[in-house]
């Protein structure tokens, strides 16, 4: 891996990443020195040098009224990645301890958007992983799913979280599906019933009922991927009472 993508990963700025590198190459060297090197305005290099040594990554000292910078020996880079930890690990079991109540205020506020949009990869993604994040906390662990049969509008869907009916399966979350047309797998004990497809001339979507929640996803006429997720338990619970009646009048 190359050096300035490894210290992206770290967490640094492409300008940072610049600056960082200058000092290691130069050693001892004044905001000038380095800001010559980085290809970076002087100002934005002292800001940078002053971000690097709150970070521990660089220091500075004085010598004949000259204020001169250095970088940290690069191992610094592993005892800032275990501060990040400890850090987050305080972080998370504050949070932890706090959700009940942070939960209670945000019910209580009535501002939770009732829509969300979300587009491309990493929007069905979230759509996901809020599936598995609603479902693994509720008692009844199976939700519903109206599949547009169509095998290509699956692979947009889960090429987003390959891992998704391992990961919902390990968590004992059940899914029943109504499949339009072509049906996929199944997985543990979902069960998956279908019906006749649409005339190929309609585009399909997928919707996924879960938790209070409804997902419609699709693509959009340039063939991206898009999703609406619809917070509301009226609506939830109405769209559930419609899937079980399909369920059931399927079955007969």
């Amino acid at each position: 891996m190359e050096i300035q993508t490894l210290l992206r990963n770290f967490g640094l700025s492409d300008k940072e990443t610049a600056v960082y590198l200058a000092l290691i190459e130069l050693g001892p060297s004044s905001v000038r020195v380095v800001a010559d090197k980085a290809e970076i305005n002087r100002g934005t290099t002292y800001d940078i040098l002053k971000s690097l040594i709150a970070s521990g990554l660089a220091t500075y000292y004085h010598k004949q009224a000259k204020q001169y910078f250095v970088a940290e020996p690069p191992e610094k880079l592993l005892n800032a990645l275990e501060d990040r930890e400890e850090k987050l690990a305080i972080v998370k079991k504050e949070i932890t301890e706090s959700l009940p109540r942070l939960q209670a205020i945000f019910e209580r506020s009535g501002n939770r958007p009732a829509v969300k949009f979300y587009e491309g990869t990493q929007g069905m993604k979230q759509i996901l992983q809020d599936i598995l994040e609603t479902m693994k906390v509720k008692e009844d662990k199976t939700y519903f799913v109206y599949s547009s049969g169509v095998a290509e509008d699956r692979k947009h869907l889960y090429a987003a979280m390959p891992e998704f009916n391992k990961k919902r399966t390990d968590k004992k979350i059940i899914v029943r599906v109504i499949s339009l047309g072509e049906a996929g797998g199944i997985f543990g004990l979902d069960e998956r019933r279908q019906i006749p497809a649409a005339p190929a001339s309609v585009r399909m979507t997928h919707e996924l009922i879960y938790g209070g929640k409804i997902a419609h996803i699709g693509l959009d006429d340039s063939g991206n991927s898009i999703g609406v997720v619809i917070e509301n338990e009226s609506i939830y619970q109405m769209q559930q009472q419609i899937f079980e009646f399909n369920w059931q009048a399927i079955r007969k």
